[in-house]
């Protein structure tokens, strides 16, 4: 038998590694679809609850619990899963059958325990998306597209002051534009649909919001005469991106320079914002503002006409950020009970439940929550009352919670009574009985403290998790802990490829994430953790999404 060549060896290999890779995407699109028939079943299995009539005991046995807590001064903040024991109804001829108080609202899996399946199963269960039957591509649902909007109403208004105009440009790319590009610079490598009479897709890993085959996104070019006004543009929307994060999605964010390793291929520089993940030890990278320097004009014939009359190519610029910011907030604020909306983002950011007694006047405890809803509105709160009456109050709790709304009113007999409402926060579940008098002035504070709150959380959350190291060995142990690793180095191509070389793993190899502007100071005898060589600065490492 005639033994293969090392060419014909080679070959046999790749063509046997395709094969796995293919399989892989088979395996990962077959756990999609079960991810999602998992969840269809799991709403199909509720709504026949529901029509069996056995909803309506589970939220009376809820309600009835609410009333009894209310009347005692406890806490009315309910559970994720409000299961506790089992309760009676009354069936044909009389019989008693038992019945669990359960809503079917929570979730079954914990962040703690389980986050990647607790994240997946999270942005169903809120109706932020909709799986669809492409895998990686998923329905944006109305919760998560005003969160989006309102952070375009943001952006636009402040490209507007800085004359950048809106253009519209086709879907579709020619084969021979992006060869053009392939052709010039090295390690652009675009992920693309081919569209043939087919289209062909390669696509693996799909995560909703942070990584799918479609997404919303903003993206801006900009051309300047000379490299200064470029750099200062690049500084400008580096800064209008931590602004999105930090004051309306509430997460601290590091502001620094990518590395020529990690920087958009063909630009002369990127700057990005970098949020962290606690839970998963991972950095994310928010946004990125680019310094594509001359190339890109050269290789497309950018030119203008200066004072001289001489042509000379233009500075060029571009910058962008996507849905995925709604991917980070989700990760970094919701719990077990479900989403946690910063109220500058929230969709609704006040809802208003009556509280159902026996022999109340729900009329009038009606007129109150829409008398409520108006005023609040009125003030330029985003209030709705939630008046359903096949839903007891508990029901509605556990439902306002799982989908994030920061605030709740409650309003019962006794509010109507003395004049107040009782306030409920999302964030910590606290609550106080505020005067209708002063309802518009308590809820701003509370609304502003929660977005405080939240950013404080969450800040203290990441700074806990930043480690500051000098050597190889802290850095492996570091990362080993999940850390957000600031460490010297040598700013040199080949020791980041080594790192990453060195600590690739089941949980992927470690890369620099970027050097922060805000750098702290290094000493001349300072050296490089992985090289051993005079540090020039400070870089973050870590794994990333």
């Amino acid at each position: 038998m005639r033994e293969l060549s090392a060419m014909e060896e080679v070959e046999e290999i790749l063509q046997e590694l395709n094969n796995v890779q293919d399989q892989i995407k088979l395996l990962l699109d077959r756990q999609e679809k079960l991810n999602k028939r998992y969840f269809e079943i799991n709403q199909l299995s509720e709504q026949q609850s529901t029509a069996n009539g056995a909803t309506s005991s589970v939220d009376n046995n809820i309600n009835n619990q609410h009333q009894n807590m209310r009347k005692e001064n406890k806490p009315t903040s309910s559970s994720t899963k409000n299961t506790g024991g089992e309760g009676e109804v009354l069936v044909g001829g009389g019989k008693k059958k038992q019945v669990k108080k359960e809503t079917g609202l929570g979730l079954t899996n914990k962040k703690d325990n389980n986050f990647g399946e607790w994240y997946s199963e999270l942005v169903v269960t809120s109706e932020m998306i909709k799986y669809y039957d492409i895998s990686g591509c998923y329905i944006l649902r109305p919760w998560t597209m005003v969160i989006w909007k309102i952070i375009q109403r943001f952006f636009e208004a402040e490209l507007e002051m800085m004359d950048v105009e809106d253009c519209y440009f086709p879907l579709f790319v020619s084969e021979n534009a992006l060869k053009q590009e392939q052709e010039h610079i090295k390690g652009f490598t675009p992920e693309v649909a081919w569209v043939t009479k087919s289209v062909r897709w390669e696509f693996s890993h799909p995560t909703p919001f942070i990584r799918s085959r479609e997404f919303l996104w903003q993206e801006g070019h900009t051309a300047f005469a000379t490299k200064e006004e470029a750099d200062k543009e690049v500084l400008e929307i580096l800064e209008l991106y931590r602004r999105i994060y930090e004051e309306f999605l509430a997460i601290p964010v590091v502001k620094g320079q990518k590395s020529e390793l990690e920087k958009f291929a063909g630009g002369l520089y990127t700057m990005s914002v970098e949020a962290f993940i606690p839970n998963t030890g991972r950095g994310i990278q928010g946004a990125t503002s680019h310094c594509l320097g001359q190339k890109f004009a050269k290789m497309f014939d950018i030119s203008f006409e200066n004072k001289k009359g001489e042509r000379e190519w233009v500075w060029q610029n571009s910058w962008g950020y996507s849905t995925r910011t709604i991917g980070v907030m989700v990760m970094v604020h919701s719990d077990d009970k479900g989403l946690v909306l910063p109220p500058k983002v929230a969709s609704v950011q006040v809802v208003v439940v009556p509280v159902t007694y026996k022999d109340a006047d729900m009329q009038g405890i009606f007129e109150a929550c829409m008398n409520t809803v108006k005023t609040l509105r009125k003030a330029g709160f985003r209030a709705k009352e939630d008046l359903r009456e096949n839903h007891s109050p508990g029901w509605k709790y556990s439902h306002w919670e799982m989908k994030g709304v920061p605030v709740r009113i409650e309003i019962g007999p006794k509010d109507m009574a003395n004049n107040q409402v009782r306030v409920v926060r999302r964030d910590n579940s606290s609550k106080i009985d505020v005067p209708t008098s002063n309802l518009v002035e308590q809820i701003k504070d509370i609304l502003d403290d929660i977005q405080q709150c939240l950013f404080d959380a969450a800040k203290q959350k990441r700074d806990a998790c930043i480690e500051v190291v000098h050597t190889w060995e802290e850095f492996t142990t570091a990362l080993n802990e999940k850390k957000l690793i600031l460490a010297p180095w040598c700013d040199e191509e080949e020791v980041e490829k080594k790192v990453k070389e060195q600590t690739k793993g089941e949980m992927g190899a470690c890369k620099t994430l970027c050097t922060p502007l805000d750098q702290p100071d290094i000493l001349e005898e300072t050296l490089c953790f992985a090289s051993g060589k005079p540090a020039k600065k400070w870089t973050y490492w870590g794994r990333s999404y």
